[in-house]
């Protein structure tokens, strides 16, 4: 069994759960949820003390005593860090779309480009147009490796198998997507994180009746005011119709889907995703 403290004195002595603390514990996992934080969350699995912290919010938040008279100032904290997380992951989810698209076009771009060297090597008549209409979506050395190959009459030349190396390294690459591999697992580890304060906060704050603010309330509660204005995204309307509809609460099996369509070499899938 959780006591508490509050302003009005002590409920019991075995364990005790004060406002100041569980404001700090919100703004601990404010500032690791925060993208433009030095020290961020990585990995939610392996951090133990990201996810103490959102336990002891969460606890605070359900077995407090009496929910009709609980401290506005944690009430407020709560649901700013929930609004906070949930305009984040919004904005995770565009990067992930984002992401998913640039992906699509690199694999293009590779089967576009294996087909035009096969063209050049071949002398195909139409082989420089093809290379003149892919030159706006390519680098220059990617260009002037192909009018190499296009042109050159030994296939032994040095400068020949120089550009057919670079042809192949950069289709490889195309094709691998690595740092676009990188950027979802990063992406999803803060979306995990995310989504967890939504799973568990959001939920335990939906028992609480708003509680009416006092004049000290107030006066604790501009300090965070001020860090919120500094750090949070902007801020969107209808916070709980969102939390209501367990977008959150789906985050880790959005997340898992989107890994799926990752993962496939076909078109057609990632674009309806």
């Amino acid at each position: 069994m959780l006591f508490f403290r509050n302003r009005q004195g002590i409920v019991n002595v075995k364990m005790i759960i004060t406002e100041e603390k569980i404001l700090s514990n919100i703004d601990k996992v404010q500032k690791m949820i925060n993208p433009n934080a030095k020290k961020q969350i990585i990995q939610l699995e392996e951090d133990a003390f990201f996810k103490d912290l959102i336990d002891s919010i969460k606890t605070y938040l359900t077995e407090y005593p009496k929910k009709k008279n609980f401290p506005f100032s944690v009430y407020k904290a709560s649901y700013a860090l929930v609004e906070y997380a949930t305009n984040q992951f919004e904005e995770n989810t565009k990067q992930i779309e984002g992401l998913i698209r640039q992906r699509e076009t690199n694999i293009s771009l590779a089967s576009e480009l294996q087909e035009l060297v096969g063209n050049c090597q071949n002398k195909d008549k139409e082989w420089k147009a093809k290379v003149k209409q892919i030159a706006p979506r390519s680098s220059e050395d990617v260009i002037q490796a192909l009018v190499i190959i296009g042109k050159a009459k030994n296939v032994e030349a040095e400068n020949y198998v120089d550009a057919l190396k670079l042809m192949q390294a950069r289709i490889a690459n195309l094709e691998a997507n690595l740092h676009i591999e990188i950027d979802m697992e990063r992406i999803e580890d803060r979306s995990k994180a995310l989504s967890y304060i939504g799973i568990e906060v959001a939920e335990a704050l939906k028992g609480i009746p708003t509680p009416a603010a006092t004049e000290d309330d107030m006066i604790v509660t501009d300090v965070q005011d001020e860090y919120m204005a500094q750090t949070r995204f902007e801020v969107k309307p209808g916070l709980w119709q969102r939390v209501k509809s367990s977008r959150l609460v789906r985050a880790l099996a959005y997340i898992t889907k989107i890994k799926v369509v990752i993962d496939q070499p076909a078109l057609p899938e990632g674009r309806e995703q």
